[in-house]
């Protein structure tokens, strides 16, 4: 097997057509708990996976799950932030698309940036839901749409604007993109405290 990757979480593994997602133990943890969250975390992404599939959104197919592995396919492709280096925005069509099946069939993401998607033959794959979640909540899959806001500034700052409008093109959920204005307020009113206090978030981050 090949390591392609290694995160906080977990490693990344290539076994021919196959990729092996295998959630690393993790030392400073107590043992007890740090099992649990490795099987719980697991678990939770096999049902996105199989749920998203089930409504046909393009992500990897699941072929095999156990307590802290999963074995899933390899989407042979190249990845959106790449292809977004020497292309157009327009692909942010079948980005929404597929983020507007996500949320209508309450899959939250979690970490919904250009690198977590793939382009192969025409179709947009959304891969690595590691801490994705099942959620109702609107507030839930608007943090999701901030996130990808996010990106979209730091990332790909010269086409943000006209990726945004070709999103919102097939993106059709009226209450997540309202309640997306009072999200960002919000990031723009704790950004602009820190600014003028730095201090504050140095006291936050210790009381974490």
């Amino acid at each position: 097997m090949e390591l392609i990757s290694e995160g906080a979480e977990a490693k990344i593994f290539r076994k021919n057509k196959h990729v092996i997602k295998d959630r690393i133990q993790k030392e400073y943890r107590i043992k007890e708990i740090d099992s649990f969250l490795r099987k719980s975390r697991t678990k939770a992404e096999a049902r996105l996976l199989k749920r998203a599939r089930i409504n046909r959104i393009h992500v990897p197919n699941l072929l095999k799950s156990s307590d802290t592995k999963l074995c899933i396919e390899f989407i042979n492709g190249e990845k959106v932030s790449d292809y977004l280096k020497n292309n157009g925005p327009r692909i942010f069509r079948k980005i929404g698309k597929e983020v507007n099946k996500m949320h209508e069939n309450h899959i939250v993401h979690g970490d919904l940036t250009t690198s977590n998607m793939i382009l192969k033959r025409g179709k947009v794959y959304i891969i690595d839901f590691g801490l994705g979640e099942y959620s109702k909540k609107v507030e839930d899959k608007a943090v999701d749409l901030h996130v990808l806001k996010e990106c979209l500034k730091s990332k790909h700052f010269k086409i943000r604007n006209r990726a945004w409008r070709n999103f919102l093109k097939t993106y059709k959920q009226d209450d997540v993109l309202l309640r997306l204005e009072k999200v960002e307020k919000r990031g723009k009113y704790w950004g602009q405290i820190v600014k003028k206090r730095p201090f504050l978030l140095s006291h936050l981050l210790r009381s974490l």
